[in-house]
């Protein structure tokens, strides 16, 4: 089954470039390309991506306001943001506003690939540790870091969902939070799924922004490799 990607972004030749990088791979195919957030909005609702490769600074309509309204739609694309070291300051609220994820724009061909691919089956993308790092700066000292959603369900999280909810906000990995509380994966997977399915979750982006937004994590918790 081939995945359909938009590749969103001002710059024609960088956007011609990660077209040419997706569509050569057999599993997918790019259907169409936008260089502002308002062809973005429009080509996501004409298109059904399966998954949007999101500029975050664009004319008209930036990414994150673009982000903001596809990703209300109902069964919206996966939306993963490409950025910048400069922009740093942007991409927590690009997550706060549905994107699954975030890369690095000198990111390597094949991580761009297989962020793809894993945001596409629910995943989420972080840049590595240091960017990690970066995401929980900007989520406790954003003065707009504020509670999103209210949250019924959290108060049915076992202790050790809420162990594994504060690990996933660090950025780490399922392999690596079943070596950190010396369980299987899979019993971390289940965990995952659970809680995801307790709050009203889409992914573990959305997860790691509400754990913020409700105190439950910090930037540096122990067990983070930053």
């Amino acid at each position: 089954m081939s995945l359909n990607v938009l590749v969103v972004d001002d710059q024609g030749i960088v956007r011609a470039g990660f077209a040419a990088v997706i569509d050569a791979e057999e599993d997918m195919t790019v259907v169409g390309e936008a260089a502002d957030g308002v062809s973005a909005v429009r080509l996501a609702e004409e298109l059904a991506p399966d998954v949007i490769v999101m500029d975050v600074r664009m004319p008209q309509l930036d990414g994150i306001a673009a982000t903001r309204i596809i990703t209300g739609r109902e069964n919206p694309p996966r939306v993963l943001v490409l950025t910048t070291f400069d922009l740093d300051a942007y991409v927590f609220e690009a997550l706060r506003a549905g994107a699954s994820g975030f890369l690095l724009k000198d990111v390597h061909p094949s991580r761009l690939l297989q962020g793809i691919r894993e945001v596409a089956i629910g995943e989420s993308v972080l840049a590595p540790s240091a960017t990690r790092h970066l995401i929980g700066h900007y989520a406790s000292r954003s003065p707009t870091a504020t509670p999103t959603r209210s949250t019924p369900g959290l108060d049915s999280l076992t202790a050790s969902q809420r162990r594994v909810l504060t690990l996933v906000a660090a950025g780490l990995t399922n392999a690596e939070i079943a070596e950190q509380l010396g369980i299987a994966v899979g019993t971390v997977k289940s965990h995952v799924t659970a809680l995801l399915r307790k709050l009203g979750l889409r992914d573990r982006v959305q997860a790691t922004i509400l754990a913020y937004d409700l105190g439950l994590a910090t930037p540096n918790p122990p067990g983070a490799h930053l």
